[in-house]
């Protein structure tokens, strides 16, 4: 009876070991096996142990990658530093008491609910040279019939991060709204008494108490946008002249499209080495869960 009691916490989390080792070790394991391959179905006879040969292609021969590299990192700071901005203002906000709070709520967190290619496709409408927005501008003398942001290269990746803006805002304000709601109002109400302004209140109470929230929810969007697939791939497919083309898209290119899986394993590991380093350091330097 006390071998069979023995067992049961082993019994019970066996379905849980086994899920990750099917869902997350194994792919692992493969993508790390076949970056050290050559292996494209489109040159079978190249096919062979490469060692580190794709690594040594991908950091000296090829720029596609550090600029694929490049421009992930630009996109994730910007659109991670506005969504935070944006997201806490609404926060704050729909936070308040007011007439219609539940219904400004409510369309606040509602772009989250839509998925990426869904998004895409109101955005290339509003972006539509034709149909768009720019047309009804153009009607009353605000810029020009052939406005077509989405395929000038000046413009285009203001006119991704402004689409990914809408879709991206809610989810820090939903994360920052339960935070907020935790804060004891004891707490206003003793700074009010002893004369701190709404702005002393906001960074000597309110943001102490977000501090972990935020350092969390930038974390999980900075990934999550360096991930980036569906709305770049569906909005500019990587374009115009890789202009776009974060890292996930080349390897999408590379591995689905080109069909050189071994490369692309490669650069898939570059990625995920370049995600693991950045999520250790900036949870140490920014000290998350430690309290003043």
């Amino acid at each position: 009876m006390r071998v069979a009691r023995s067992r049961t916490p082993y019994v019970l989390i066996a379905p849980a070991v086994i899920a990750m080792l099917g869902f997350l070790v194994y792919p692992m394991g493969s993508v790390i096996y076949y970056s050290l391959q050559h292996y494209d179905v489109t040159q079978p006879w190249d096919n062979g142990f490469a060692g580190l040969g794709n690594f040594r292609v991908l950091l000296f021969e090829d720029p596609l990658f550090w600029q694929s590299l490049g421009f992930s990192v630009k996109w994730v700071v910007v659109e991670v530093v506005l969504q935070l901005l944006f997201g806490l203002a609404l926060a704050l906000i729909v936070n308040e008491t007011f007439i219609g709070r539940a219904i400004s709520r409510a369309l606040v967190f509602s772009p989250w609910a839509v998925s990426g290619v869904l998004t895409t496709g109101i955005w290339i409408l509003l972006y539509n040279p034709s149909t768009g927005i720019f047309r009804y501008l153009a009607d009353i003398g605000v810029g020009g019939y052939d406005t077509a942001p989405l395929a000038d290269p000046s413009t285009v990746f203001a006119a991704a991060v402004v689409a990914e803006l809408w879709r991206g805002v809610p989810f820090f304000a939903i994360l920052l709204l339960a935070d907020l709601q935790t804060v004891s109002g004891e707490l206003y109400e003793a700074a009010s008494v002893d004369g701190a302004s709404r702005i002393r209140r906001f960074v000597h109470i309110t943001l102490p108490h977000l501090k972990d929230a935020i350092i969390l929810s930038t974390l999980l969007r900075a990934v999550w946008e360096f991930n980036n697939v569906d709305l770049l791939y569906t909005l500019t497919g990587g374009g115009p002249a890789h202009q776009t083309t974060t890292l996930p898209l080349y390897v999408a290119a590379k591995a689905v499209q080109s069909h050189d899986f071994g490369y692309g394993s490669a650069l898939t590991t570059a990625a995920f080495l370049v995600l693991t380093f950045f999520s250790i350091a900036y949870l140490r330097l920014s000290k998350f869960g430690a309290r003043s």
